[in-house]
């Protein structure tokens, strides 16, 4: 929540002859006004940011142009579009997926516009529908370039269940309110959240991931992953997921009627490694952008992810909403045959 800070002024006195006299004046104390939180832009602007970067996005991948991409995009969000046309380059041109004509639908998007005090970093949020029925979401995270002044987009983050979206609160112009993500006010500040979905990557949420979230499609969804991918090598290999210092530590959270909607990213690693001497691990095509051909006993992955959440400011469970990750590194990780 934003909390204005209200500064008390003491007016002094000149020192004149006859300041101390009986009759000379007494200034009182007054107060500053209070600085007025004012939007981050108009919902205008917003609109015609979110078509500014929807038509350079597809520009700079057909072009395969990342200096054009980062004039709209930053954040975890450009981190996986490089890996994207990093990861293109690499495929045989019959596996490259031809990148289609698109745009966001301007009329079927919630746009959610904070008022934001001086200083503060101006960023909105919108949620667009698609589908025939408007039955899928995606939340989108807007930010100012602070050189530039340019809108780019930072975060981009399918919803798995829309109706689990909690009410964003506006005011009576139709404002949101900004809320620091690593308050104590609410259930889980974003600390917590970041720990609690690498969790669900490394131990299947054992630790602390079944703690702070519900159990819903879109935590299970990360256990799977855990549980699918320890396991994908049988008796001759293993693979261990470890959380990372996040990349990106930006976190954006509005007021809902029951607590916070955040969007924040996490970093998290995955390390392949042969159980037995003499046996090698074969790069996937997807990985030969940063590893080539060549086999080896390890190999160890960056993930760059952006999730979303609905923070309760009473002392309960959290909803992960959903998540998005991107391969962003990859290295052989030596001769170790185990982890």
């Amino acid at each position: 929540m934003i909390t204005a800070t209200l500064c008390v002024a003491l007016a002094t006195t000149a020192c004149t002859n006859d300041a101390s006299s009986p009759s000379a004046k007494k200034t009182a104390p007054s107060a500053t006004a209070a600085p007025v939180a004012t939007p981050a832009l108009t919902p205008a602007q917003a609109r015609d940011a979110i078509t500014r970067y929807s038509t350079t996005n597809y520009l700079a991948h057909v072009k395969q142009d990342p200096a054009l991409l980062d004039t709209v995009e930053d954040g975890p969000r450009y981190a996986m579009s490089l890996a994207d046309l990093k990861q293109d380059e690499a495929l045989p041109q019959a596996d490259r997926q031809p990148y289609r004509l698109w745009s966001y639908d301007l009329s079927a998007t919630e746009l959610y516009i904070p008022r934001l005090n001086s200083g503060q970093q101006r960023w909105f949020a919108a949620v667009t529908r698609g589908g025939s029925q408007q039955q899928f979401a995606r939340v989108l995270v807007m930010a100012e370039n602070t050189k530039s002044k340019q809108w780019e987009m930072v975060a981009t983050v399918d919803v798995d269940d829309p109706k689990q979206l909690p009410q964003i609160v506006l005011d009576k112009d139709g404002y949101a309110t900004a809320i620091d993500a690593s308050s104590k006010s609410l259930a889980a500040p974003v600390g917590q959240l970041r720990s609690a979905v690498t969790d669900n990557f490394a131990t299947g949420g054992e630790l602390t991931g079944k703690k702070v979230f519900t159990s819903n499609q879109t935590s299970q969804r990360q256990i799977k992953v855990h549980d699918e991918t320890t396991r994908k090598f049988g008796p001759r290999g293993t693979t261990r997921f470890t959380a990372a210092d996040p990349q990106f530590t930006d976190a954006y959270a509005l007021k809902t009627t029951t607590g916070a909607l955040v969007v924040f990213s996490h970093t998290h690693t995955q390390h392949d490694a042969v159980a037995a001497p003499g046996l090698r691990i074969i790069p996937e095509k997807e990985d030969r952008a940063w590893l080539g051909t060549s086999p080896s006993p390890a190999f160890t992955y960056t993930f760059t992810c952006s999730d979303i959440a609905a923070v309760p400011s009473v002392p309960e469970a959290s909803s992960l909403l959903g998540y998005s990750c991107r391969r962003t590194d990859a290295k052989a990780a030596g001769p170790s045959a185990s982890v």
